[in-house]
């Protein structure tokens, strides 16, 4: 069983054809995914493929959070996350983070706003004991930075609540990073980049990083891993990433399948196990 630990699958190039896509999953061994939600508006589509994927196979579950690229939209407060969090299937705070790659003609002195908003999701996740999942491109320094600040990893900041953990998303940083990220108590996971020929330097990233603090993920409808490279990607492509983890870390595909799925439940079985048995809704 292969778990696609982050996909987007409200996406429109994914709802079209939603019914294939979870023939292709049953039949590729997909079972699980997580569908990552990206802003306060789009939470509702999201969360309704967790409920209806509740007693279905493949099974799926939902995030609450606002992505660091997403701008002109609803800006979440603590209160809105946490408030979404404790509905039924919510296992995650984000996709969040920070991302500094299209600055353009602003500087990262610009960016106050997602540095803030990145504060507002840990702050939830410390608040519910969800974790965290997180996006950070071409700004690793003050991601790793603030998590620092905001995550309670800091002797006398807020002990009193939970320590923020979670998962690095679709990493693409270098093994320095991938370690400081480790000695937090983060898990990496590895998208259809793994696969691409120009990504020998994050090869050798997935070697580092112990399989026990792996996860797998499509990061779909984007990135599609080799050999369907120019196709729309889907969860049913997880195992390319699996079967070049495998790869590189000399084990069958079938060891790394069961190992990221079980480092997924590690991760999120308590927040699945304190999600409320009922449908509540939103007023």
């Amino acid at each position: 069983m292969f778990t696609d630990s982050h996909c987007h699958l409200d996406f429109p190039e994914l709802q079209v054809q939603y019914p294939e896509i979870l023939a292709t999953m049953r039949a590729a061994g997909v079972l699980r995914a997580l569908c990552i939600c990206t802003t306060l508006e789009g939470f509702d589509n999201v969360h309704r493929l967790a409920l209806d994927g509740a007693d279905a196979a493949p099974q799926f579950w939902a995030t609450v959070g606002v992505h660091p690229d997403n701008e002109g939209v609803r800006e979440p407060t603590v209160a809105d996350l946490v408030e979404r969090a404790a509905l039924p299937r919510v296992i995650g705070i984000g996709e969040t983070g920070l991302d500094y790659y299209r600055l353009g003609e602003r500087t990262v002195a610009d960016m106050a706003w997602q540095r803030e908003r990145f504060r507002i999701h840990i702050r939830a996740a410390r608040q519910t004991d969800l974790p965290l999942i997180i996006h950070t491109r071409s700004a690793s320094v003050d991601t790793l930075a603030i998590l620092r600040e905001e995550g309670g990893f800091v002797a006398g900041n807020q002990p009193d609540r939970p320590r923020a953990r979670g998962v690095f998303h679709c990493f693409t940083e270098t093994r320095e990073v991938a370690r400081a990220a480790l000695d937090l108590g983060f898990y990496i996971s590895f998208s259809g980049i793994l696969t691409f020929k120009n990504a020998a330097d994050l090869r050798d990233v997935a070697r580092f990083v112990p399989l026990d603090r792996c996860l797998i993920e499509t990061d779909s409808p984007y990135l599609t891993p080799a050999p369907h490279r120019g196709k729309t990607n889907t969860p049913a492509y997880v195992p390319h990433v699996a079967a070049q983890l495998a790869e590189l870390k000399g084990l069958s595909v079938d060891a790394v399948a069961e190992a990221t799925s079980a480092n997924f439940d590690r991760l999120f079985t308590r927040a699945v196990q304190a999600v409320a048995p009922h449908r509540a809704e939103i007023a």
